[in-house]
């Protein structure tokens, strides 16, 4: 996929776990770890909007897109 993924660069800037962030966000770890992997196919507005008032950051700090060639994303 296109879409990069940065927030756990994001997390590791602002010393947070992934264990807290999960409990801030009231979603599992196991979730979490889906969102952070890039292995998502998608997210809530809604659970962006949390990510970016917790971690105060905008969205763009944490979701990047980098074009690629192929056509298989």
């Amino acid at each position: 996929m296109a879409i990069i993924v940065n927030l756990d660069v994001v997390m590791a800037q602002r010393k947070i776990s992934s264990g807290e962030l999960a409990e801030k966000l009231e979603i599992t770890p196991a979730n979490l770890s889906i969102l952070k992997t890039g292995k998502a196919k998608a997210i809530r507005f809604s659970t962006l909007n949390k990510i970016c008032d917790i971690l105060d950051c905008q969205p763009g700090e944490i979701l990047a897109y980098e074009k690629r060639n192929d056509d298989n994303d």
